[in-house]
C-alpha cells in the first residue's frame, strides 16, 4: 500500500540537505522522515509529498498522512478546496470528518460540553462588528488572550493587558486593540479567554496520543518576556516525565473527544496531541486538542514514530479502511 506523508513547500528537501539547513528546519525533516522510515518499516511503499503541489495524482495513493502542513491556515481557501477535494480521491489519516471538526477551535465547546475542563471561552463570529468594549466585558479579568479559531503557530494570537484604564497588547500593535479587534474580527471568528499566570511560570504540557493510548510528554516553555511557548516565538521544548494525573486528565480528555467523533460518524484519530495548562484555580484545563498536524516530537520519544506506523498499517489492512 502507497502512503504519503504530507507536508508544506518550505520543508520540500531530502534528507541529504538536512545538516545545511537551519536546526529547525532539520527537526521537521527528522519528524517527517522518522515516520516515513517507520512506515517503511511496516511494508508500506511511503514517501513524503508537498500537499499544494498541483502535479500530484493523489488517487495513486491509499492513504495521506498530515503532518507538517503548517501553512494551511495562511492559504485557507486553497486548502479547504483542496481538502474536500483530495477525501473524494483516497483516504485521509487522520479521518476527513474529523479533520473538519478541528480544524476549527470550536471544537473546544464541544469537549466542554462532552464534560472535559478546557481554558474559558468565548467565540465571536466575523463580522459581526462587535466592539471590544463589549467582548471584554465577558471575563471578569485585565488580563486576557485573544487567538483566531483557525489558527496557528500563535498567529495573530496576542495578550491584552489593562494597566491605569488602557489596554495594552503583547506583542505590540501599532494600532490600538479597539482597531486590531475590529480588524481580526472582519476577517475571521475570533475566541476570547482569560490568559492564565501558569503557562509563563510553569509552561504548558503536550501529551502525544498515537494508535489509543498516550506514549510520551514534553513541556513548553516561553522565552523570558512573552507568553507564546512554540518555538516559532523562541520558546523552549524539553521531553517531561508525566505523572498519573496528567496522563489521566489527557486519556479523559481524548475518550471525550473519541466520544464525540463517535456519535457524530467522525471516525477514529490515530494521532492527537493534547496541550494542557493549569487554570487559575490551579485544575489542568485543556487548551488545545490538535488532530490534524501537530508536532509530535518523535525525537524525544524515538518508538513514537514505530507506535503510529504500526496503528496506521493495522488501520489501512481493515476492511473498512
Amino acid at each position: 500500500m502507497v502512503v504519503w506523508v504530507l507536508t508544506e513547500a518550505r520543508y520540500a528537501y531530502s534528507p541529504s540537505k538536512a545538516s545545511s539547513l537551519s536546526p529547525y528546519v532539520q527537526n521537521v525533516l527528522n519528524e517527517d522522515f522518522a515516520l516515513v522510515e517507520a512506515l517503511r518499516a511496516c511494508g508500506l511503499e511511503a514517501d513524503r509529498k508537498v500537499w499544494s503541489d498541483p502535479n500530484i495524482d493523489w488517487g495513486a495513493a491509499d492513504a495521506l498522512v498530515f503532518r507538517t502542513t503548517w501553512d494551511y491556515f495562511d492559504r485557507w481557501d486553497e486548502f479547504q478546496h483542496w481538502l474536500r477535494e483530495v477525501q473524494k480521491v483516497t483516504s485521509l489519516i487522520n479521518p476527513a470528518a474529523c479533520l473538519h471538526w478541528n480544524l476549527d477551535k470550536h471544537y473546544l465547546l464541544d469537549l466542554e460540553d462532552a464534560g472535559i475542563h478546557v481554558v474559558p471561552s468565548t467565540i465571536h463570529k466575523r463580522q459581526t462588528g462587535l466592539a471590544w468594549a463589549e467582548v471584554c466585558q465577558a471575563f471578569n479579568s485585565d488580563d486576557l488572550v485573544i487567538k483566531p479559531t483557525v489558527s496557528g503557530a500563535a498567529k495573530d494570537t496576542y495578550r491584552v493587558t489593562q494597566r491605569q484604564n488602557a489596554w495594552h497588547l503583547e506583542p505590540a500593535h501599532p494600532d490600538p486593540i479597539e482597531e486590531l479587534w475590529s480588524t481580526l474580527l472582519q476577517h475571521q471568528d475570533m475566541m476570547v479567554q482569560p490568559f492564565l499566570p501558569s503557562v509563563v511560570a510553569d509552561g504548558e504540557l503536550s501529551l502525544m496520543w498515537l494508535g489509543g493510548s498516550v506514549t510520551h510528554a514534553v513541556k513548553k516553555q516561553a522565552k523570558p518576556g512573552d507568553f507564546r511557548v512554540q518555538d516559532d516565538h523562541g520558546g523552549t521544548v524539553v521531553p517531561h516525565d508525566m505523572t498519573l494525573e496528567e496522563r489521566e486528565f489527557a486519556e479523559r480528555a481524548m475518550h471525550a473527544a473519541v466520544k464525540v467523533m463517535d456519535q457524530h460518524g467522525m471516525g477514529v484519530p490515530l494521532y492527537a496531541r493534547v496541550d494542557m495548562v493549569r487554570d487559575l484555580n490551579e485544575a489542568w484545563a485543556v487548551s488545545e486538542l490538535e488532530m490534524v498536524e501537530p508536532e509530535l516530537w518523535f525525537r524525544m520519544c524515538p518508538d513514537a514514530a514505530g507506535v503510529l506506523a504500526r496503528a496506521i498499517a493495522e488501520h489501512l489492512t481493515q476492511p473498512s479502511a
